[in-house]
């Protein structure tokens, strides 16, 4: 019997701020199946937060929390020097926020993925990642676990007993030691969607990814990020959608990669 695949496609969401616009959230709904809602630290504030919710609702898409880094300026993309108690206390805080306004529209809070340079600490660094998988812990057991696969915030949240799902990401590169490829570097980006839509089936039907040194890493995918900032975010994601499906991939939130 041939195996089937699912995935669930995930998109960091409610990036907006005040009068400044980011991401065509609304239009991107159709074609994802998870959505990463900013929490007002990195990005997003009540208004924007509340209206993801309300874009997402009709779709099906499940709802996540998007904590971030307290840095609106850097968008979350700048490392900072914090303890793992200040990561656990701004999990909790932002994971409240998002929490409350899911409820007020009538929705029910699903995951909770880490943003930008607060995730990627949390991959490498175990006491950050134990604290932010404790503040899911405490706050929302019920709540899947985003993080790097692989990564120490993913054997974190295992080690509680939350579920968790490891996440792929579709125009990044990555490192022989299955990390990312940091932004700052010119290769940390796929910037053609053919080579994309390419590595998210070899990572979801083969269960592993070619490295910038030319090296095979074995990983598990469970859930991909679509990036809706990009200017042609919303092309992307509808041409990976179809390809998937063509390709025998079912396209649900909360399931593994591969299924028999």
């Amino acid at each position: 019997m041939p195996q089937t695949y699912s995935i669930d496609l995930n998109c960091d969401m409610g990036e907006s701020f005040g009068a400044w616009t980011l991401g065509n959230d609304a239009a991107l709904m159709p074609f994802i199946t998870s959505a990463n809602i900013a929490c007002g630290f990195h990005a997003g504030d009540p208004a924007v937060m509340k209206a993801t919710v309300r874009a997402a609702l009709p779709h099906g898409v499940a709802l996540g929390a998007h904590p971030g880094l307290p840095d609106l300026v850097g968008f979350g993309r700048r490392d900072m020097a914090i303890s793992a108690e200040e990561a656990f206390d701004m999990t909790v805080y932002q994971l409240g926020a998002i929490n409350a306004i899911v409820k007020a529209e009538g929705g029910q809070l699903r995951h909770l993925k880490p943003h930008g340079a607060l995730y990627n600490m949390a991959a490498t660094n175990a006491a950050l990642a134990e604290a932010i998988a404790e503040a899911v812990y405490k706050v929302q057991p019920d709540l899947t676990l985003y993080g790097l696969a692989g990564s120490e915030l993913t054997k974190a949240g295992e080690k509680l007993g939350l579920k968790t799902a490891h996440e792929v990401f579709a125009d990044r590169t990555y490192q022989a030691n299955g990390t990312l490829t940091p932004r700052r570097q010119p290769d940390a980006l796929i910037t053609s969607a053919d080579v994309a839509i390419a590595q998210v089936l070899r990572m979801v039907q083969g269960g592993g990814v070619r490295t910038q040194q030319g090296t095979d890493v074995a990983l598990r995918a469970d859930t991909v990020c679509l990036h809706g900032d990009g200017a042609h975010a919303l092309e992307f994601a509808q041409r990976l959608s179809k390809e998937l499906r063509q390709a025998g991939v079912q396209l649900q939130a909360g399931r593994p990669a591969a299924a028999k």
